[in-house]
Parts: C-alpha cells; structure tokens; sequence
C-alpha cells in the first residue's frame, strides 16, 4: 500500500483499515467529517493526516491538539505502532469525539491517550512533548497562544500544521506577535495547501 508516495507495512494497512471500518460506523451517529467528505476518508483525510508523520517519522512524544475525528492524531498514532515506540496524547474537549478517540486507540493497537480537556487546560495535564499537530482548527496565531507553554518547556520543540490557501496572510499575522522558525512544506494532497513546520517560538512580548 501507498500513501502519498510512501510504502506502509501491512500491519500498518490493516490497522488503518480497521479505523476506517469504526470511522464510518461512528460517524453515522457522531458527526466526525462532513458527510460531503466521508467518500474522500483515504484520499483526503488520511492522506492529509498521514504526511504529519511522514515529515518526522521517528517514536517522539506527540500532542495533537483538537484531535476530533482522529485527524491527524490517530493516524500519527498508528505509524508509531509498527515503532512500538512514541506516544500521541489526543486533546478533544467533546465527549462523543473522545470516546470515539479511546475506542479507535484501544481497537487498532495504536499509541495513544486522549484528554478530554479544553486545549487551554493541556500544557497543565501534559508535561512536555517534542512535536504538536494540528488540523482545521484554528488560525495560525491563536494555535500559537495555545502552543507557547509547551515551547517555553522544550526548546526543540516543533509544531506541523496543516493550512490551507490562506495561510500566507495568517503567517503574516502571526508574525505580528509571535517569533519563529517557518518550514513550508507542500501538501502532497492538495496543491493549494501547506503544512507548516514552526519552530523555535517565542512572544514578541
């Protein structure tokens, strides 16, 4: 199997093959992806889920904050499996969300807890991390806002979220508050979008 123009072992296959099977028969009563979305699950969510890992495919403490369906946090979560090595802690405030979260985790084998918490509430139940993820949920500058108590912790730390074609004038915006390192790197799914590595992130204030 391939995904973005990568090889995944078989192991890793079935365990995205399962998670796709309980995706489906959750969001049928959970509302996880848009339904206008659901024919898209391999080429759009996992796909776009899959290259987090794909940039930094090492076992590494991940926080994948806003995790709602499990994008990208699960998917991250099943890759470091086949490491037996690494952990993702998924932040989902909605209690439909997160028990579909814990039920993914414990039915593919993967690496991972969730934290039914607000996202202000996480760097206080987390202690530190190396990398964070984060996928359609807010604009640059506040995911910064939620990021910094971790990277005040961690110098190395570094952040990979997925934007889309407006994401120039967030970085701009961003800049206004924020200093750091920036990494564009296309989306091997969609020719308009980026994901954004961000390192080195400190207040201007």
């Amino acid at each position: 199997m391939m995904i973005n123009g990568q090889s995944v072992s078989r192991e890793t296959q079935e365990r995205l093959e399962l998670f796709v099977e309980l995706f489906k028969k959750w969001n049928a009563t959970t509302n996880l992806v848009a339904p206008s979305t659901l024919g898209e699950l391999w080429s759009r969510h996992i796909a776009d889920s899959a290259q987090i890992f794909q940039l930094s495919p090492k076992p590494q403490v991940w926080v994948d904050l806003g995790s709602g369906g499990g994008f990208p946090g699960i998917i991250t979560a099943i890759f470091l499996a086949e490491l037996q090595n690494g952990w993702v802690h998924l932040v989902e405030s909605n209690n439909k969300k997160a028990g579909f979260l814990r039920v993914a985790l414990k039915e593919t084998g993967a690496r991972g807890s969730v934290h039914p918490i607000r996202i202000e509430a996480a760097p206080s139940a987390i202690a530190s991390c190396d990398a964070i993820s984060a996928r359609a949920l807010a604009e640059l500058d506040l995911l910064m806002d939620y990021i910094h108590p971790w990277s005040t912790t961690n110098e190395n730390l570094r952040c990979y979220l997925n934007k889309g074609r407006d994401y120039e004038a967030e970085v701009q915006k961003a800049r206004g508050r924020w200093d750091f390192d920036l990494l564009r790197h296309q989306s091997s799914v969609e020719a308009s979008s980026v994901v954004l590595e961000i390192s080195r992130l400190a207040s201007k204030s």
